[in-house]
């Protein structure tokens, strides 16, 4: 009798499963990492062809893009540090203006000595069967790329003050491998650190 409540024991737990529910986002977190560090970049010391001081509306309107959003945060953080005023409307602005993206996106780029993966068509209905990377070297580059540029009008005219030069910016992450097992170098993107008592800083 024990022996027997001991294997219905055992097949209780043989057939006791557990399932784990992932989400699956468009990009992942080093993606989202490497586009976001291109915008910061793309926006360093941004300025625009009116004296600082003025109160600016930023009109994304034609500003389409995955990580819009980001990006479009970043350009007003630059353009409040380099002094100039936000204006949340139209309506309240001196000037408006207008961004719009060329670039915002990946780039990857793979450099393998070796044979790369391939897929192989093995009959005349063309389905094929992979094969793996086979390499003594491989070179991984991922880019995050960012290009804005825009334009600058009077917000109660519409007269034109002027253009603002693309801005553009890029991040890196490279990494290698050799006989496809010795790794090294940045797999990913740090978000790096920061002293717990300059968690901020004035403009």
């Amino acid at each position: 009798m024990v022996l027997r409540g001991a294997v219905l024991a055992l097949a209780g737990l043989a057939t006791a499963c557990a399932s784990t529910s992932e989400s699956n986002p468009g990009r992942t977190a080093t993606e989202q990492l490497l586009i976001a560090r291109a915008a910061d970049r793309a926006v360093e010391g941004l300025t625009l062809p009116v004296p600082r001081g003025k109160s600016v509306f930023v009109d994304d309107a034609y500003f389409r893009s995955e990580n819009a959003p980001y990006a479009v945060s970043a350009v007003r953080q630059a353009l409040s540090e380099a002094g100039y005023a936000l204006a949340e409307k139209r309506e309240t602005a001196e000037v408006v203006f207008e961004m719009r993206a060329g670039a915002l996106s990946l780039e990857q780029m793979r450099r393998v000595v070796g044979l790369p993966p391939l897929a192989v068509p093995i009959n005349e209905t063309f389905n094929v069967v992979s094969l793996p990377e086979l390499s003594l070297y491989s070179r991984r580059d991922r880019v995050g790329v960012a290009e804005f540029t825009g334009f600058v009008y009077d917000a109660r005219t519409g007269a034109p003050l002027g253009a603002v030069a693309p801005m553009i910016g890029q991040f890196r992450i490279r990494s290698h491998k050799v006989l496809m097992v010795i790794a090294w170098g940045q797999q990913s993107v740090d978000p790096g650190e920061r002293d717990p008592g300059d968690s901020w800083r004035q403009f």
